[in-house]
């Protein structure tokens, strides 16, 4: 279950079969971010792809006859009336129209209608509804799914197909289960169930019936059930660039940093296109600092070597190496460039400091400990107004049924370093998201004899990293998933127990909400950990703190404070 792969499969039959000659792609904006997370310009262009246009804003030209057109879009009703006006008045010879999901007999009529001139050569349905982010992670790019507890019925819809494309392009009939207490995973569930079994021909002839095996499942779940994981800093290269620059559709901007070069104002962070990317995804901190030394020193080896061009032999020699050369140093100047900025905003910001005070409310109980230490940095200067608000929101989760919960003052201490409103509130925000009223889990292991036992053996062995303490609540989730002994009353299968009990070997895990570069990384380390095993992970989108607080706000949004109407301040 690869689904970088998968969605590069669909690209490649696009291209291949138009035939030779030259091509435009015609994409609205979503399918745009689709193909440029899995294609970079110039492997596109190697299939003879030399145009790429928007439906919605496409260039002047009049006379392109010679060129074939090859169109992917979302089958929305925008998308069919803008493709409907250019079939009236083609401007390319022949059009070749793959749409990214289902579409209906009635807009197939419609566009067929407008073909007038007979300019389409091919209506296909590729399964590509989704971004593929990484090998097992994906996402649908949207924040705010939610007002309150309820969907937005446009985001419900673009969920439910993009679920049901994921499991065709990848070939997987799936049980669907769900978070009992959560309402937004039952919505979901129902509308994936429904669209499954009126989809049911188009599956059986896509997906091959297995009966040995134990059914793949796909596990819906909500992001409160666990709002302390994308509060926290990372310190793993892929969440760290995430969470300190910022990843959009695998592109960094570098734009605001003092002297960069015009090459590297937007970086490609990609593991399929960067060898070296690929490679450190999920080295900590740490590590990625020894592999930028060793790096530097190979390239400084081999640009020596090729210092001395004196025969026509060593010309040869270095335009065969030159593209590799180039490359290497393309690359060797990202990294350094984006590592540079990661380190200067820890030592700018007191990360280390942040940090530790992070893991500890997330792992440990120690409330006067943590309470002296947490005034500590909200009157340090140089940690910076987001940083302190999020201290003091991962407190108010930790410490809400606390007996000398000292909130009020907290909120008291971050008014009188001037912090900004919008802050103040996310933490009250955050609290009524996803304090323990709304959450179905015991996140902090407060209740369950098991989870306290595993948190005392995990004190007792110490931990190697005081910045890796934390892991997500989706690892305990999956472990059980895994060993069969999810509960069926907590997690109930759509349409009977045929889920139940039996260990499944291919899951698909959603988080409405938004899912985290941590919880990829944690998704990784169970691929690695049980062999046979094959997890992947989406979610509504994929979360540093900063989307998340934007995520909660909008969810709040309106939304009457039942828990929180104590804090007073805000």
């Amino acid at each position: 279950m690869n689904v970088i792969q998968a969605v590069k499969m669909y690209i490649t039959k696009m291209t291949e079969e138009s035939g030779p000659g030259m091509k435009v792609i015609l994409m609205d904006k979503e399918t745009t971010s689709i193909i440029s997370m899995v294609y970079s310009q110039s492997e596109i262009l190697q299939k003879e792809v030399y145009l790429f246009e928007r439906i919605d804003n496409q260039s002047k030209w009049d006379n392109l006859k010679h060129m074939k057109c090859i169109v992917f879009l979302r089958p929305t009703s925008e998308n069919i009336a803008l493709l409907s006006r250019e079939l009236r008045h083609p401007k390319y010879g022949v059009y070749f129209i793959y749409f990214s999901n289902v579409i209906s007999k009635s807009d197939v009529k419609t566009l067929a209608e407008c073909d007038e001139q007979e300019a389409v050569r091919e209506v296909q349905e590729v399964f590509a509804d989704y971004l593929a982010v990484d090998r097992h992670l994906f996402s649908f790019n949207i924040t705010g799914c939610l007002h309150g507890r309820m969907w937005s019925q446009q985001h419900l819809q673009r969920c439910s197909q993009g679920l049901l494309a994921l499991l065709l392009s990848l070939k997987r009939r799936a049980v669907v289960r769900y978070e009992a207490a959560s309402e937004p995973c039952a919505r979901l569930a129902e509308r994936v169930r429904d669209l499954l079994r009126r989809e049911a021909v188009l599956i059986d002839n896509n997906i091959p019936f297995n009966g040995d095996m134990p059914m793949p499942q796909l596990l819906i779940i909500d992001r409160r059930d666990d709002p302390v994981t994308p509060l926290l800093n990372q310190w793993t290269y892929q969440a760290m660039v995430h969470e300190l620059l910022g990843i959009s559709n695998n592109r960094v901007s570098l734009a605001h940093l003092p002297d960069v070069h015009k090459d590297f104002r937007e970086v490609v962070l990609s593991s399929d296109q960067d060898e070296f990317y690929a490679k450190n995804l999920y080295s900590n901190f740490g590590e990625i600092g020894q592999t930028m030394k060793s790096l530097m020193e190979e390239f400084q080896r081999k640009a020596k070597s090729h210092q001395k061009v004196e025969s026509i032999a060593d010309m040869k020699n270095f335009v065969e190496t030159y593209p590799l050369f180039k490359k290497m140093s393309g690359t060797v100047t990202k990294h350094v460039t984006v590592v540079g900025e990661l380190s200067a905003a820890v030592a700018r910001r007191s990360l280390l400091d942040v940090s530790e005070l992070e893991q500890e409310l997330a792992c440990h109980a120690d409330h006067a400990r943590h309470l002296q230490r947490l005034k500590g940095l909200l009157s340090n200067e140089s940690v910076s107004d987001h940083d302190a608000a999020k201290l003091v929101a991962l407190y108010a989760l930790r410490y809400e049924k606390h007996a000398s919960n000292a909130l009020t003052s907290l909120m008291d201490a971050l008014k009188g370093r001037n912090c900004p409103e919008h802050l103040m509130k996310a933490v009250v925000n955050v609290l009524e998201y996803g304090g323990a009223h709304a959450r179905q889990s015991d996140l902090f292991g407060l209740q369950d004899a098991a989870k306290i036992t595993k948190r005392l053996f995990k004190g007792l062995n110490g931990v190697e990293n005081i910045y890796t303490q934390h892991t997500p609540l989706l690892k305990d989730t999956l472990e059980d998933l895994i060993k069969g002994k999810l509960r069926e009353n907590l997690y109930p299968t759509l349409g009977g127990d045929d889920g139940y009990g039996r260990r499944p070997q291919n899951i698909i895990v959603f988080i409405v909400g938004g899912a985290t570069y941590e919880e990829a990384y944690c998704v990784h380390q169970i691929n690695q950990a049980y062999p046979g095993v094959n997890v992947v992970l989406g979610g509504t989108t994929i979360h540093n703190s900063t989307s998340f607080l934007d995520e909660v706000k909008s969810a709040m949004q309106g939304v009457h404070r039942t828990h929180t109407r104590h804090i007073k301040n805000v």
